[in-house]
This record gives C-alpha cells, structure tokens and sequence, in this order.
C-alpha cells in the first residue's frame, strides 16, 4: 500500500468518524478527541485506539459498536478492529480547537 493510499483511508476514516457523535455532547467523536489513534497495515487492516469521555459512560458499549460498523464500510479496507483504552484519561484539553469552539470554551 503507498503513502497516498493509506492517507486517502485516513480521510475517509476521519471523515466517518466526524458523523459519530457522543450522546451526552453535541461534538463528534473525532473532535471530542476521542480517537487516539489511526492505524493502517500495509493489507489495509484498520486499528482504532479510541477512549470515552468517562470509564462510567452509559455509551460504553454502544460507542465503540458504533465506530466499528460504520468505519468498516469504508472502501478499501479489508478489517477494522477498535479497541477502548483508558489510558491517558481523557480531559478537556484533548478537544479541538473546533470542538472548544463549539463548546463555549474559547
């Protein structure tokens, strides 16, 4: 797989992501900071290293089912497998500029 293609997957990737929203707050996963990593293998198997707002979220099971269906109807990839960590907790400061935007917090 070469650079472009791996990047056009993470494109698409993050553009699937960007339609998942936490319940609990009106910003996307991908902007809430969320995802902690994209990883793509030269076969075009996906790894998502993704977290939640809290370990106590009532999403925790849903969320990351969520993730897992919809990013693995992006083209050109043969698996996606998402995994949840904990570790580092997530904070305010992972949000995006947009997303704190959003949020009233600038």
């Amino acid at each position: 797989m070469t650079t472009e293609q791996r990047r056009a997957i993470e494109i698409d990737l993050i553009t699937v992501l960007r339609t998942i929203y936490d319940p609990e707050i009106p910003v996307n996963i991908y902007e809430l900071g969320l995802v902690y990593e994209i990883a793509i293998s030269d076969d075009a198997d996906v790894k998502i290293l993704m977290t939640l707002t809290s370990p106590n979220c009532p999403v925790a099971e849903s969320l990351p089912q969520e993730v897992q269906e919809k990013t693995s109807l992006v083209k050109n990839i043969r698996s996606v497998q998402v995994e949840l960590t904990f570790e580092p907790p997530w904070d305010q400061e992972m949000l995006s500029e947009e997303a704190k935007l959003e949020l009233g917090f600038l």
